[in-house]
């Protein structure tokens, strides 16, 4: 049975209010996130299952597919519910081999930034990430040109509030001090916390940290701890994950993805879990 509520309450980005449980759009493409999705009719009911039970924050790209994923969206939920926002994110484009190679070029931004518009059927885009990095993580360097050039515009009303993806805390800086940063978008979950420290800055920022990969992705995160908690609170290791992300730190927003609606009430479930102190020492053990 759903709670009568989604977990974690809400959290307000700039001046968005978004449930703090979202919903992350990848999955909805075909395989390896290229073409389009198997069961469209069930990914277009999914799509419109998120809504109905209550979740405001949806993060998408325009990449995923590409463009199959923000077509599908704008299919299943236009005119968009005054309550609904979107997150899309820029920086990378699609290759034929299924990449993602790097696109943070000024023209590059401008043109990723109008297709979400056109593909999601937009005036402004309520939040964009630039993505940063690679497929292994943040890469240092200066995001100074790609970031200006959304804040351009930002400056030209398309876009309405910024972010970064798999970024350094010193590019996070440097992104503020062009820009306000409503949220960072990083791999983070029980094994890979690396980000510990920035989360605790951001949350005194009141900026919101919003990890990927809950559960370790494409390799799933293999733990005696976690099963331990999972099996000792007669739940799923995935249930475990989100609700140690939500009870982190409040600033923590979930944007689990599946394709399934069964699995997204599962998530859903299972991440109003109330964890105790103990289960909360144990799993910390793991990222030691």
């Amino acid at each position: 049975m759903l709670p009568t509520s989604l977990p974690g309450g809400t959290w307000t980005m700039g001046d968005l209010t978004v449930t703090r449980f979202g919903y992350g759009a990848m999955q909805l493409a075909g395989p390896w996130v290229l073409g389009p999705p198997a069961d469209q009719e069930g990914a277009l009911a999914l799509l419109r299952e998120v809504v109905d039970l209550g979740v405001t924050h949806i993060d998408t790209s325009d990449a995923y597919g590409p463009r199959f994923t923000n077509r599908l969206i704008r299919e299943a939920l236009h005119p968009y519910p005054e309550s609904l926002h979107i997150v899309t994110k820029v920086g990378a484009t699609r290759d034929p081999q299924g990449g993602w190679p790097p696109a943070r070029r000024p023209q590059e931004l401008r043109r990723a930034v109008r297709e979400n518009l056109d593909n999601l059927g937009l005036e402004a885009l309520d939040v964009v990430n630039l993505r940063l990095g690679d497929a292994e993580g943040p890469r240092p360097g200066s995001l100074a040109e790609p970031f200006e050039t959304l804040a351009e515009l930002r400056q030209e009303g398309l876009i309405r509030h910024l972010g970064v993806s798999t970024a350094t805390a010193e590019q996070v800086a440097e992104a503020q001090s062009i820009a306000p940063v409503v949220c960072v978008q990083n791999l983070y979950n029980l094994a890979h916390r690396a980000d510990d420290d920035l989360i605790d800055a951001l949350a005194d920022q009141g900026v919101a940290y919003v990890p990927y990969f809950p559960l370790g992705g494409f390799s799933p995160l293999q733990s005696a701890a976690l099963s331990a908690v999972a099996t000792r609170s007669e739940t799923t290791p995935m249930a475990v994950a989100l609700a140690w992300l939500l009870q982190r730190s409040p600033n923590i927003l979930l944007i689990p993805g599946t394709s399934s609606r069964a699995h997204l009430r599962e998530n859903i479930s299972g991440a109003g879990l109330t964890l105790t102190d103990e289960d909360l020492a144990e799993l910390d053990e793991i990222g030691r």
